[in-house]
């Protein structure tokens, strides 16, 4: 062990596989590797293996060959934060992406300001993320709640206006903001009238909130639910036979949570994504359709918007750090504030002033179950209902400025804090 620490760095998962090399660049993936969040987790890291492979195969980022370090955050804030101080002390990673939970994504960014490093959130959709908790260290390439329930509302009103809603929702920053979101959204805003339930993050049986659902005379059941808490709840509803009398919306989400509920379960349920792997081919945007198609070949499966994040801002780092020339964080930032970019579907850009990736998003209604069993991989799961450019979706300057006064927060990102 001695030998392997003198050539290798050691860390607390062991010896890394990368000798401390100048011709190396670390780059650090904070995933879920297990727990509720694990199937997002993989998704992330087989497509962020696919982009290092070829910027690799492109010569690396200014010469020198990435190199991915993986940690596994168990969707737990804590673990995350431990994990992003040693990957950034220990590993001496300028970058780290990952999370599929806005807590996250939260307390890795903390990390991040701290140590004058760049993280940027994968699958994080609460506003909060660039909202109150924005700074300039966190860049957002997801969407957020808001693009979710903005997409979403005008299907929504115009079938189900002055319907009786309830809500089941995640005891956290994601599930919180999501569920004030779609209420302002849907004028649902009083919880007496539309109440809430409040879930705890990997809980294993929803039947008690399903049946105070059911005995409220909703008609439109909300899950602000995830991962495989999003599909326990969703095939619990089916068996009890909910879907007959109530529409279920199930906000943000994606291929693999609809699989795991099953094609019957999850029929005719209404939803947001920013991407799928049909929007390439529906749309013909060449990048996307090639990073399916390989991501297929590899994989056997096609990847869900957890994965094309990660793919995507691994090639954004690439170009940042090159139109910078340098790795140094406060270059880096200013390479990308205000780039636009093309990556797996139409064109994006970083904005400004809150680091939100500001793009097209889609409002979906997952189809008849026998067509899904019927498609390849049994994942053609999505019919798109609506579609939203992304300035009339995101936030507004305003909006955000409201919201960062209304927690003591100025209406900018903090000054580059390092002089470099």
């Amino acid at each position: 062990m001695l030998g392997c620490a003198v050539s290798l760095v050691l860390s607390g998962f062991g010896c890394e596989a990368v000798a401390a090399d100048p011709g190396i660049i670390k780059i650090g993936l904070n995933y879920p590797e297990t727990g509720p969040y694990a199937k997002q987790g993989l998704d992330q890291k087989r497509a962020a293996e696919l982009a290092v492979e070829e910027i690799n195969a492109a010569g690396g980022i200014l010469g020198k060959k990435v190199h991915l370090v993986l940690r596994d955050t168990k969707s737990n804030a804590k673990v995350a934060k431990a994990n992003a101080a040693e990957m950034y002390d220990v590993e001496g990673v300028p970058m780290i992406l990952g999370g599929s939970s806005s807590a996250v994504a939260i307390a890795t960014g903390e990390v991040a300001l701290q140590k004058d490093r760049l993280f940027f959130a994968t699958l994080s959709y609460s506003t909060e993320t660039t909202g109150e908790y924005g700074h300039r260290h966190i860049f957002r390439e997801c969407f957020d709640a808001y693009f979710a329930g903005k997409v979403m509302a005008e299907y929504l009103n115009k079938n189900f206006k002055g319907r009786k809603y309830f809500y089941i929702t995640a005891n956290y920053t994601w599930g919180w903001t999501t569920e004030s979101v779609l209420r302002s959204f849907t004028d649902t805003k009083d919880t007496a009238k539309y109440p809430e339930v409040l879930a705890e993050l990997g809980a294993k049986d929803f039947s008690v909130a399903l049946r105070q659902a059911r005995e409220s005379g909703a008609e439109v059941l909300v899950l602000s639910l995830f991962g495989r808490d999003m599909e326990i709840a969703v095939k619990q509803a089916y068996d009890m036979g909910l879907k007959k009398s109530m529409q279920i919306i199930v906000p943000q989400m994606n291929e693999d949570m609809a699989q795991g509920a099953g094609p019957e379960a999850m029929e005719g349920i209404i939803g947001a994504t920013p991407w799928m792997w049909s929007v390439p081919f529906t749309y013909k945007y060449p990048r996307g359709i090639a990073f399916v198609t390989k991501f297929e070949e590899r994989y056997q499966r096609y990847p869900t918007t957890s994965g094309a994040s990660a793919y995507v801002i691994l090639h954004e780092y690439k170009a940042a750090v090159e139109q910078a020339k340098t790795f140094k964080t406060k270059a880096v930032m200013r390479a990308l504030e205000g780039r636009k970019y093309t990556g797996l579907k139409d064109q994006q850009y970083w904005r400004s002033f809150d680091h939100q990736s500001i793009q097209t998003v889609y409002a979906v209604k997952i189809k008849p179950a026998k067509g899904v069993k019927k498609s390849k991989y049994g994942m053609d799961y999505f019919d798109i209902i609506a579609t939203m450019k992304g300035d009339q979706a995101a936030v507004d300057f305003k909006e955000w400025s409201e919201i960062r006064d209304m927690v003591g927060m100025k209406p900018e990102l903090e000054e580059y804090v390092t002089p470099q």
